[in-house]
């Protein structure tokens, strides 16, 4: 069986996810890479290399693509891709707009052709182990979920380049959370059908920042800036939300909240789940961290009755970026079921979309919008079995 022939559009940040799918002899190798920047077509062992996505998606020895460019051209890669038969993965989010993720899905249906998305939360250690903890009943029907999620040094990651500028990501309650909502939905088993939020930009709004077309300082990824109001050159426009806080109903009754702060000492996401007869709550999340259990219904202030381990795992994201790859290698190959979903990846960045326009208009109530019954049927043909 020859290898899978995988291009790779954005050399950037995540060229150590792409570069896992490189097994020459062993079911895949990379033989094109796409990057704007010319200096970054090295990072990636390609037989050719292209600075236009346009010329990459022409080239005869490319199976499928691997897409891990900015936030707001994923939509447009996607649906150029999958037009002329390429397999897609995806990067989160889906797109940044509820529309553009329609257009997305829509073309992968009338073209028959692969698309995975990159929600490799759902293959990360802890939550695995929270969503094992749940089908087996131990606190009963999940009925309320919270995460509080700690971004440290988000002035760093995410206020010093293209993700500070909302015409780029709409906001980060989107491009950061559309892994914590995609969890959400994945334990609950359900999909937020409305949502309201409250966000401002407390602490990175006036602080020093690089003039237009100037690039982050040497390094900048690897600083770490303390406090965060030490933290200089950041991106000439910033006009997203540093913490934000949105409330969630899902389809199923469940009710929801997500927090988030990108000034937090720490970085970490702390998720509590309440069922019908118990609790779980994670103490970290990485290999090694604990998800705890609290299910016999004794007095408050105790011990918890079970605390499971997080498995070791090696490979970035807790383990999660080598497995994660593995299924998508092979779906674009054999096709079948995946720990991922086209719809799910829609519907997390459908809250994430309208939570952003909620905080931005003083915390009203938006209705998220259903997925047309075409592509749900083509997606997820039963949920319109009946």
């Amino acid at each position: 069986m020859h290898d899978l022939r995988l291009g790779v559009i954005g050399a950037g940040q995540r060229s150590t996810l792409a570069a896992t799918a490189h097994r020459p002899g062993r079911g895949c190798r990379i033989t094109a890479v796409c990057d704007t920047d010319p200096a970054a077509l090295t990072r990636l062992p390609a037989e050719r290399a292209f600075t236009d996505y346009r010329d990459l998606l022409d080239d005869d020895g490319v199976d499928a693509v691997l897409v891990a460019t900015p936030d707001d051209t994923h939509a447009e890669i996607a649906i150029a891709a999958l037009r002329v038969g390429k397999a897609v993965y995806l990067e989160k989010p889906l797109a940044i707009t509820i529309a553009d993720c329609d257009e997305v899905l829509r073309t992968a249906a009338d073209t028959g052709t692969r698309l995975y998305l990159g929600h490799n939360m759902r293959h990360m250690g802890v939550v695995r182990l929270m969503r094992e903890v749940i089908a087996r009943g131990e606190i009963g029907e999940p009925k309320t979920i919270w995460v509080r999620h700690f971004v440290g040094r988000g002035g760093e990651y995410y206020f010093k380049d293209w993700h500070a500028d909302r015409r780029r990501t709409t906001g980060l309650l989107l491009q950061k959370a559309a892994h914590d909502l995609d969890v959400i939905h994945w334990l609950a088993g359900g999909y937020t059908e409305r949502v309201s939020a409250f966000g401002d930009l407390m602490m990175y709004g006036n602080l020093d920042r690089r003039p237009p077309g100037t690039p982050p300082a040497e390094g900048w990824l690897r600083e770490w800036p303390w406090p965060p109001s030490a933290s200089t050159g950041l991106h000439h426009l910033i006009d997203v939300e540093d913490v934000s806080v949105m409330n969630m109903r899902l389809d199923n009754g469940v009710i929801a909240a997500y927090q988030q702060c990108h000034f937090s000492p720490d970085y970490w996401r702390n998720y509590t789940v309440i069922g019908t007869h118990g609790r779980l709550e994670n103490l970290g999340d990485g290999p090694g961290s604990v998800v705890q259990v609290w299910n016999s219904g004794q007095s408050a202030c105790r011990e918890p009755d079970h605390t499971y381990r997080v498995p070791a795992a090696t490979g970035g994201h807790g383990g999660a970026d080598e497995a994660i790859m593995e299924e998508f290698l092979r779906f674009a190959r054999h096709g079948g079921p995946t720990d991922t979903s086209p719809v799910a990846a829609r519907m997390s960045v459908a809250a994430g979309y309208l939570a952003t326009l909620s905080l931005r208009d003083g915390g009203t109530p938006f209705d998220v919008p259903p997925l047309d019954a075409a592509t749900l049927r083509y997606f997820m043909p039963e949920k319109l079995s009946d």
